[in-house]
């Protein structure tokens, strides 16, 4: 199985526990480092997530896992919370955060740079208005590669 099939799969088995217990899914990774595959799971509530919560939800996750058998190769199971610089994939990441401080990287240059980090101000109309510093830079989401948290010291 593909690892976007993998991803896809363990995102369908979990998505009703997550949904059920007001967990949200940030993201599913399934990747190979050194010799060894890890399947990571990383998951977030209002509030935060906490060590019992990822225990729990690596339980319900490692029982749909074994009944269902997706995955053909040996690999460790990790259930964590996305960390303060947590990812943000979706566009509804993206709008949750406005008012926070974000890390964007773009694929085309946007204002001559491809990387920015500051508050967001908005997200409109599928663009990203960050503030860095006096400036805002109007990002067109198509061209955003990456975004996340990010802590400014």
């Amino acid at each position: 199985m593909s690892t976007p099939k993998i991803k896809t799969t363990v995102e369908e088995m979990v998505q009703p526990y997550l949904d059920q217990h007001g967990f949200e899914l940030v993201d599913v990774e399934y990747v190979k480092e050194g010799s060894n595959w890890f399947l990571r799971v990383f998951v977030d509530k209002e509030g935060g997530i906490d060590i019992d919560d990822c225990g729990l939800i690596s339980e319900y996750l490692s029982q749909k896992l074994d009944e269902n058998d997706p995955i053909p190769t040996a690999y460790f199971l990790e259930v964590s919370s996305p960390g303060a610089e947590r990812p943000l994939k979706k566009k509804e990441d993206i709008a949750k955060s406005v008012g926070k401080n974000v890390f964007v990287t773009v694929y085309e240059a946007v204002d001559g740079m491809k990387e920015f980090e500051g508050k967001l101000v908005s997200f409109e109309n599928d663009e990203l208005i960050v503030q860095s510093g006096k400036k805002q830079h109007v990002i067109p989401y198509p061209k955003v590669a990456s975004a996340r948290l990010a802590i400014i010291f």
